[in-house]
């Protein structure tokens, strides 16, 4: 970074990002690498999809790293009978019996997607154009949504009676797919002291949304040397079976690679890890770290890779 007003605001995220994590660990024990993820999504500008068994507190973290943030939150619960309307809104007659737009939830700076696979595809598609786009379009009417816009999605990966698999478009829009693991030993027990107990936590808003935006714009400044650029790119390429740059891992275990959203999102988050880090320009090792979440969800493995019980994980960390 060669302007100083540039080097300052990296310095000042780095001191954010540490306020907010002390200030998320007030209500959330455990999840580092959870909230790690999500926060590096938020200012890089991308989505997360959340996912973990019922009582890890998914809906929990969202609720809190939007008060941290101190921005707008809503919350839509994705049942079976959901209308896209019921997400992005309608146009209604009022008393004048002229039509009138009455936004939906999504008119938001954080949406909280509660079990996004309960509802049909038809109502899942109504969040594509407003993930990508960050616009909604009613009755040939486009709408901009606020700024920053963000979609934090929750998933049970056990149910899987009653639920719509997202496609792979929809999936192809989160950043990250982050998985929240049970807490260990002395976590649960911090967890049930903190929730049996009638102690009330008041947060902080550490965060504006000017601010965020301005982070945002930060962390597409921010330097890659070309030996960074071209190893995201080339670890991408290795998950295609048809690349010339496939390995042998891939053509044994992989039936699809991830497109080209997956190497933006594997720059973005190296940039965003290697300022958190207080470090002025992205390496390797940063790539690496985001790497399984930016692409667990972007390849599929094939029938022998599920027959011999090889997870997407495990492929991903040896093509590193």
């Amino acid at each position: 970074m060669e302007n100083t007003q540039d080097v300052e605001k990296a310095k000042a995220l780095k001191e954010k990002y540490e306020a907010l994590r002390a200030e998320i660990a007030k209500v959330i024990v455990g999840q580092d690498e959870a909230i790690h993820l999500i926060l590096t999504s938020v200012f890089s500008q991308g989505h997360s999809l959340l996912m973990g068994v019922p009582g890890l507190a998914k809906t929990l973290l969202v609720q809190t790293i939007a008060s941290v943030l101190d921005l707008n939150f809503k919350r839509i619960q994705f049942t079976p009978d959901l209308m896209p309307s019921d997400i992005l809104g309608a146009e209604t007659l009022d008393a004048n019996r002229e039509f009138k737009f009455i936004k939906g939830p999504i008119f938001s700076n954080i949406i909280l997607a509660d079990e996004i696979n309960r509802t049909p595809p038809k109502t899942q598609a109504a969040l594509l154009e407003a993930m990508q786009e960050k616009t909604v379009t009613i009755a040939g009417q486009h709408f901009q949504l606020d700024k920053p816009f963000f979609v934090l999605a929750t998933q049970n990966p056990i149910e899987q009676e009653g639920t719509y698999p997202l496609p792979e478009a929809q999936l192809d829009r989160f950043m990250f797919l982050v998985k929240l693991d049970y807490p260990s030993y002395q976590e649960e027990v911090q967890i049930i002291q903190q929730t049996t107990s009638d102690r009330k936590i008041e947060l902080n808003g550490i965060l504006t949304a000017k601010e965020i935006i301005e982070f945002q714009q930060l962390v597409r400044k921010v330097p890659v040397a070309n030996n960074v650029m071209e190893y995201a790119v080339e670890l991408v390429h290795k998950t295609r079976p048809t690349s010339e740059k496939a390995t042998s891992v891939t053509q044994e275990f992989l039936e699809w690679g991830a497109g080209p959203r997956a190497a933006q999102y594997l720059i973005l988050g190296a940039k965003c890890n290697a300022l958190f880090k207080g470090k002025f320009s992205p390496d390797i090792e940063d790539v690496q770290e985001v790497a399984v979440s930016v692409l667990r969800h972007r390849i599929i493995r094939n029938f022998k890779a599920e027959a011999e019980g090889v997870s997407v994980e495990e492929i991903i960390k040896k093509l590193f």
